[in-house]
């Protein structure tokens, strides 16, 4: 049976680029990159090579460039970090975040602890497309406001945010922004010049890289308090031994995306428009959740009248299609997709979606496989459901 997967917005296959760049310093180059002799200055050079690889890729000043382990550490180290410099930097009383509903969970969940701690959080919800209007995030500032974090690229819908827009506001301002800009980097340009963010998190097994690895990026000037304390690596901003294979896998992962964007943009575009009108066209009560014109080029999400989404991916993986309801990490949950429900679908509507996401090793014959099985399983699950063939008979 031939197997397809799409979901490239949970994880990304390591290219076999990056693993072979990995492998040496897994055997021969293991040095300790804190350590002063031959083999940790091998070690070294190759972390500051990746170090510039991936200030390349969003044009930032590698010393603006600090390793973590993926982009949970970073918007944590971002959230915390800025609400801590501010309580620490002055006296004037509580201060304030605003952010959006449709964050991924590490901010979302890092907002809701800060206001367990007395920060006061604003959460900006999008319109019916998944897009967060600018003018919104306006009216939430307040004099006491100290941080805005508003990500790039929807992970469950795909919506390109107008992180630009905001970057200008909070400049004006004097506000930290940062953006997750996990499900971007890699997949659409990114530049933290042209966005106006102090702050950026990015993870490697996004950008077809290795889990456990990713990056923050710090523009020069940025009050952060560490998370951890325990040593002076990464410029005293992240103590502890550095990941040396995984940034190294990150690094030429990064070098690899800045060759290779625009070609797979276009790719995996025509892909997705193609696997998107194959299911309106063949199937009936089927519906696109987001703004087309304001996605990243790999996401589609998809609502099924009358199905669950955990159905579909059941059986979808059954057939040989991998896919799934929503962000990797809130599965299991009985509740609905909450990007969904922020942009006002219905419970049943959020429950019966399928995100598609393309990556850079998808092909055409995977869309043709994948259209079939669609339309396959969505048929028999339908025939087997009371309450849609009681709806269709209406």
């Amino acid at each position: 049976m031939p197997r397809v997967y799409l979901d490239n917005n949970a994880t990304t296959p390591v290219a076999p680029e990056v693993a072979d760049a990995m492998l040496g310093y897994l055997r021969e180059d293991f040095g300790n990159a804190s350590s002063v002799h031959w083999y940790g200055q091998r070690a070294r050079d190759a972390v500051e090579q990746a170090r510039e690889a991936v200030a390349g890729l969003i044009g930032a000043d590698p010393k603006e460039i600090i390793f973590t382990s993926g982009g949970t550490e970073s918007d944590n180290m971002s959230v915390f970090g800025v609400a801590g410099a501010a309580r620490a930097g002055t006296s004037s009383g509580a201060k304030h975040v605003i952010t959006t509903s449709i964050e991924h969970p590490a901010v979302l969940y890092a907002a809701r602890e800060l206001e367990s701690r007395g920060v006061a959080v604003t959460y900006v919800t999008p319109g019916s497309g998944g897009v967060i209007d600018a003018n919104d995030v306006a009216r939430a500032i307040r004099a006491e406001t100290v941080l805005i974090t508003v990500m790039l690229a929807n992970n469950e819908v795909g919506t390109l945010q107008p992180v630009a827009e905001i970057g200008r506001l909070a400049r004006e301002r004097a506000i930290t922004l940062h953006t997750d800009a996990v499900q971007a980097v890699g997949k659409v340009p990114v530049k933290v010049d042209a966005l106006g963010v102090d702050l950026l998190s990015l993870s490697a097994h996004k950008l077809y890289g290795p889990k456990g690895a990713g990056a923050l990026y710090v523009r020069k000037g940025t009050r952060l308090d560490p998370l951890m304390h325990g040593g002076h690596h990464e410029r005293d901003r992240r103590p502890g031994t550095e990941n040396v294979p995984g940034i190294v896998g990150l690094g030429k992962a990064a070098e690899l995306a800045a060759q290779r964007l625009d070609g797979d943009m276009q790719r995996i575009a025509s892909m997705r428009d193609r696997l998107q009108a194959g299911i309106l066209e063949r199937i009936e009560g089927a519906s696109v959740n987001g703004d087309a014109s304001h996605r990243q080029p790999n996401t589609l999400n998809v609502s099924f009248e009358g199905l669950k989404g955990e159905s579909l991916v059941m059986a979808l993986d059954l057939e040989g299609v991998a896919c799934s309801t929503g962000a990797a990490c809130s599965s299991g949950s009985t509740e609905p997709p909450h990007v969904l429900t922020a942009m006002g679908l219905s419970k049943d509507a959020a429950r019966g979606s399928l995100r598609l996401s393309l990556g850079r090793y998808n092909s055409e014959a995977d869309i043709d496989t994948s259209l079939k099985a669609i339309t396959r399983v969505v048929a028999r699950l339908r025939a087997l459901s009371p309450h849609y063939a009681t709806a269709g008979a209406q």
